[in-house]
């Protein structure tokens, strides 16, 4: 599989497992919150805003770190040791969660979550660019597919494991999440501590050489793009929170408000003395990698669509015109979704093993199928009608052809996911029905396959950059905080399903993305659409 074989792979893949764990255990913990401390919708949004902003956040003190210490942390640390860093991090934060969940008070419950988070940044930041390197980088994105497929499963059967452990069921019932008790909310945290600890023991048995892109230079100079970009990103958010603490009549939200914006411009005032600093010693690096900005835009836009098209579906299911679901019924729905993500990454997986043509083939059209049964199963324990998806296979045909039109070539790949997802969107927007509705459930299938694409080809050709320009993408992961949010502004002035033009923008913006950043790397003497004839 990999140059340096296939222990370290698999070793690295368990924290993917557990990423998507912890993703299925907050289907019962944000309910748990929402009930048990009566939150106010916006009380209640700060959870997902302390797990996406603990990404940004993360990242970025990662950055400043390495800027003040004149080196990149991660380089002179390594991607390995970086890993477990995190998992301790996390552990961290999961034993805080006890006493946390125990003293009744939700900030110190948020706090907790974000150190987790926080944890899980430092593990994104090291785990894709070493999963992309430890074998031959033209064949990196079907190595993180794989990975991303491990996560999938993990978020698949993570509700049936944690229901199993709280519930003694298969799957929890809202009246079961909602009524949570705090011991059984403690056992759960202590599980994720357990289960974060043993991914941290599996690493630091595992030997993992270090790679060519661990350079530990002093002397390593900074990518002036991104770093610009940033600050505009960090002035941005500070004129956001700004402008809503000012038409809040809430103190406590006002007093959040204003704290955040304070905060951010504590950081960018940071940043822009390290810029100083680093222009009048020379630090400034004057190549152009025009692909890690565009990366970062990717990736804010694949992020942000990604998330955006299943938020705001359980209000176009409401509709008549849509199906007129009821609450009970939309979950399901939902879920076949992110299943759809779990199919399209299993098949996308398939290119990391070396296996012959004749089997490639098979496992491309027999695991895409195989992958929406246990779906459906899925959907099955818990009190669903599934055979009332079973056409969705159809989209999946269509999915497997853009498979082998892609021909495991990551920039191919992604212009044809990208042209799909912006037919597909635009479907969704001139049909009504079962039609329009399996058009944006299939944005998962095209969604599927383009975070391992994006990243490859954002991070392709930087050797010892490669660390930095990982931390830059993983602040990106922020467009999950906004894109939503921006849909639900347009459906608010305009109507829910004209609002999924949001999405056509962001399927379309992927595909010219793919086309320039494949010309770009062509340009540098780059092509990873060209067969490789290293192993994998």
């Amino acid at each position: 599989m990999s140059r340096t074989g296939s222990s370290p792979f698999v070793a690295i893949v368990t924290v993917f497992f557990f990423w998507g764990f912890l993703a299925a255990s907050n289907g019962i913990f944000i309910p748990f919150c929402k009930t048990h401390f009566h939150l106010s919708q916006f009380q209640s949004q700060l959870i997902d805003s302390a797990f996406y902003g603990a990404y940004f956040i993360g990242s970025l003190l990662l950055y400043i770190f390495s800027l003040q210490l004149n080196t990149d942390i991660i380089n002179r640390t390594g991607y390995k040791k970086t890993i477990i860093y995190g998992l301790l991090v996390s552990i961290v934060g999961a034993v805080a969660m006890i006493p946390a969940v125990s003293s009744g008070s939700f900030p110190f419950i948020l706090f907790a979550f974000f150190i987790i988070a926080l944890g899980f940044s430092l593990q994104q930041t090291s785990a894709n660019p070493l999963v992309l390197n430890i074998g031959d980088p033209a064949t990196g994105s079907h190595r993180l597919n794989f990975a991303g497929s491990i996560n999938s499963f993990g978020t698949t059967i993570g509700p049936i494991l944690v229901s199993f452990v709280l519930f003694g069921k298969a799957m929890a019932s809202n009246t079961d999440k909602t009524s949570a008790s705090l011991s059984s909310i403690t056992i759960l945290y202590i599980i994720l501590g357990v289960a974060f600890a043993l991914a941290a023991v599996i690493l630091w048995l595992t030997k993992i050489p270090r790679l060519t892109i661990e350079e530990n230079d002093s002397s390593l100079k900074i990518l002036k793009g991104p770093l610009f970009f940033i600050m505009g990103v960090l002035s941005f958010l500070i004129v956001i929170f700004l402008f809503f603490a000012l038409n809040t009549d809430d103190s406590g939200q006002f007093l959040f408000l204003l704290s955040f914006a304070l905060f951010l411009l504590a950081l960018t005032v940071i940043l822009i003395l390290q810029y100083n600093k680093i222009k009048k010693a020379n630090r400034l690096e004057t190549k152009a990698y025009p692909q890690v900005l565009l990366g970062m835009i990717g990736i804010f836009v694949y992020v942000g669509v990604e998330v955006s098209i299943q938020s705001n579906m359980g209000s176009l299911l409401k509709l008549p015109a849509f199906g007129n679901f009821t609450d009970s019924e939309i979950s399901p729905v939902i879920s076949l979704y992110w299943g759809s993500l779990m199919i399209g990454r299993w098949t996308g997986s398939i290119g990391a093993f070396k296996l012959s043509r004749f089997t490639n083939i098979i496992l491309t059209i027999v695991v895409p199928f195989l992958a929406l049964a246990l779906v459906l199963f899925m959907n099955h324990l818990s009190g669903a009608d599934s055979s009332r998806f079973i056409s969705y296979g159809v989209c999946v045909i269509l999915l497997i052809a853009a498979f082998f039109m892609g021909q495991q070539k990551p920039a191919l790949t992604l212009i044809i996911f990208g042209a799909l997802g912006t037919i597909a969107m635009l479907v969704g927007l001139l049909t009504e029905g079962q039609t329009s509705v399996y058009a944006f459930l299939s944005g998962g299938l095209f969604c599927s396959i383009m975070w391992p694409c994006i990243f490859s080809l954002a991070t392709a050709g930087l050797g010892k950059y490669t660390s930095q320009a990982s931390g830059f993408l993983i602040m990106m992961i922020l467009g999950g905080a906004f894109i939503p949010p921006l849909q639900g502004l347009l459906a608010d002035k305009t109507d829910i399903h004209f609002s999924y033009i949001i999405c056509v923008a962001c399927f379309a913006f992927l595909t010219w993305y793919a086309f320039k950043v494949k010309s770009i790397l062509k340009a540098s003497g780059i092509d990873y659409d060209q067969p490789s004839d290293a192993s994998h």
